[in-house]
């Protein structure tokens, strides 16, 4: 093992002397404490190390070791419902040896080295096996079946297979190799900046539904798509990936909180078990990996942190899975980078950020995907990115918020004028946009309906001529307006009000199904469509705004979907009657 010895410190930066022999990346123990850290920069015999621990007390002169192996993380049964820091060490195990404050050396394996899993063997002695065929499985937890991997450098043929109870360590398979014996164990290792491989990507053609109406029909995320979402402080970014967790088409959660606030992460490490399933009636935390680094955590580990989590959510992709990986927050995530290239005193970009700060962000969003696994049978898993951004008084001109837009495809702009109106989810549909709509249209055409985007249109229509009618208002008032654009008014606050407005703690409002959604536009419509044609027959518009009809419309959100059909009906036909009553016609 390559040894020096510490000649400086500056905060999370050790440089150490007499590192020649060491590679980029590698990971060290440095001083007789033992605090883990990771070479970022060499010059001759001099490394410099970013430590994922608190440094204070180190000095000169003291050892430095490397461990000639890159930061990676274990992957392997026991990972889901597990709570880790920013390096995969995991909370509850360090809790156990150093109390509720966290002591610095601790060495703890990331997978439980003691518990055993049971080991199902789907192939048998003689079976030929390449990289990414699963051997077997593990029922982890009620929801998640974990699929053992023939890891990737292995290709050969499977002289031995065992069935029962085993820990991660121990053998399960044993794969002849033209190179020698290979040992398959339940757990492997991987190297967390390293995105790990597969066959092919696929274009998105499916949305990543969600329940959540603003997000569905407006501005949809693809499968194994990315998306950004910027907001001010109280806007509603972590209730809005909460909700994504909780009801997104996603097989399993990686939930990381980056350089958030620690009482924000006590709240989602305390709601999480505590949130059931939707499809499942279990724990959420049933298919749900945390990774908690809050703010107070050394800022070096915060940079690990995305690494660490998007690397686990990857292993889950490669069994087959449609994964969602939620950051909380890349600002953060951002910041610690600034820091640790202003003490490698490196040339600052816009606002002191890297100059590389945009290729750091591409390199983690380009990670999400569709992808055909490695393996003979090419199962696809899906990988989807939602990355919270939190730019400095809400001012998305910054660095970060301008280099994640070049690079995703969603964003949705939360604005701190609609969360204090109380307008939840707080998504400004006027400067949110999806680049998807038009690889999704085919899938929407044909599994809703083919009305979907052209209702959709006319909605975002409305909404945009109200935005232009709203300045009118402004200068003049509401009377000096038309009957029609009064009506258009109306029918766009309705959109706003009835549709977009979504209570997340409602049991029934917090979510809609896309048949569900596709009928409250059809409503909305409806009522301006048939209100305008009657004021060309002369109804007046006063009556039109006040029918009691509206009120039924505005109260469809809450209707159970196993009756949304027959009330849908129930309304349409009331619709029909109130309005031929205004205008004098019986049959209208």
């Amino acid at each position: 093992m390559n040894k020096g010895t510490i000649k400086k410190v500056a905060g999370p930066l050790v440089i150490a002397e007499g590192m020649r022999e060491a590679n980029m990346f590698d990971v060290v123990r440095v001083s007789n404490q033992r605090l883990i850290g990771e070479i970022i920069e060499i010059h001759g015999d001099e490394a410099s190390i970013q430590v994922y621990e608190e440094t204070s007390g180190l000095g000169p002169g003291e050892p430095v070791e490397s461990m000639e192996v890159p930061l990676s993380v274990e992957l392997g049964p026991g990972l889901i419902s597990s709570i880790y820091d920013g390096i995969q060490r995991p909370l509850d195990d360090i809790m156990k040896i150093s109390g509720n404050n966290l002591q610095r050396g601790v060495e703890v394996p990331s997978l439980k080295r003691d518990r055993k899993w049971k080991f199902n063997p789907c192939v048998k002695a003689g079976d030929e096996v390449i990289p990414g065929d699963i051997i077997g499985t593990v029922q982890e937890t009620v929801i998640v079946e974990q699929r053992i991997m023939v890891p990737y450098d292995i290709v050969g043929t499977v002289k031995d297979i065992k069935k029962g109870e085993f820990t991660v360590e121990e053998v399960v398979a044993v794969i002849a190799t033209p190179q020698g014996d290979r040992k398959v164990t339940l757990m492997q290792e991987w190297p967390v900046r390293k995105g790990r491989p597969y066959k092919m990507k696929l274009p998105p053609t499916q949305p990543l539904v969600t329940g959540q109406r603003v997000v569905d029909t407006f501005f949809p995320i693809a499968r194994g798509g990315v998306a950004a979402v910027p907001g001010p402080f109280g806007s509603g970014k972590t209730v809005i990936q909460h909700q994504l967790a909780k009801w997104a088409e996603a097989d399993i959660v990686v939930y990381i909180g980056c350089g958030e606030r620690g009482n924000e992460m006590t709240d989602v490490l305390n709601e999480f078990p505590a949130l059931k399933d939707p499809k499942t009636g279990h724990s959420l935390m049933e298919r749900t990996v945390l990774i908690a680094n809050t703010s107070d955590m050394p800022v070096a580990a915060r940079e690990a942190s995305i690494y660490t989590g998007i690397t686990i959510a990857e292993y889950f992709r490669d069994m087959g899975y449609s994964v969602a990986l939620m950051a909380d927050s890349t600002s953060r995530w951002a910041e610690a980078l600034r820091e640790m290239s202003g003490r490698l005193e490196e040339m600052p970009g816009e606002e002191g950020y890297p100059a590389y700060l945009g290729s750091r962000l591409a390199q983690f969003y380009e990670r999400a995907g569709q992808v055909v696994t490695l393996g003979k049978e090419g199962r696809q898993g899906t990988l989807s990115v939602i990355g919270a951004v939190s730019p400095p008084g809400g001012d998305i001109s910054e660095p970060v918020s301008q280099a994640t837009l070049r690079i995703v495809k969603v964003f949705w702009g939360l604005d701190s004028a609609l969360a204090y109106k109380r307008h939840f989810p707080a998504i400004n549909w006027l400067n949110s946009y999806s680049l998807y709509l038009d690889n999704l249209k085919g899938w929407f055409d044909s599994s809703v309906s083919p009305e979907w985007m052209e209702s959709r249109q006319k909605l975002m229509g409305l909404l945009q001529e109200e935005a232009e009618l709203e300045e009118i208002v402004k200068m003049v008032g509401m009377d000096a307006l038309s009957a029609s654009d009064r009506l258009k008014m109306e029918a766009a606050r309705s959109i706003r009000e009835d549709f977009l407005h979504q209570n997340s703690f409602h049991e029934i409002d917090t979510y809609t199904s896309l048949k569900k959604q596709l009928l409250m536009i059809k409503l909305v419509l409806a009522y301006y469509e048939r209100s305008r044609e009657a004021m060309e027959k002369g109804g007046e518009v006063n009556e039109l705004l006040k029918m009691a009809v509206r009120e039924r419309i505005g109260r469809f959100k809450y209707t159970q979907e196993a009756e949304i059909d027959s009330q849908y009906d129930k309304i349409n036909n009331e619709l029909s009657t109130e309005i031929a009553r205004l205008v004098g016609k019986e049959d209208y």
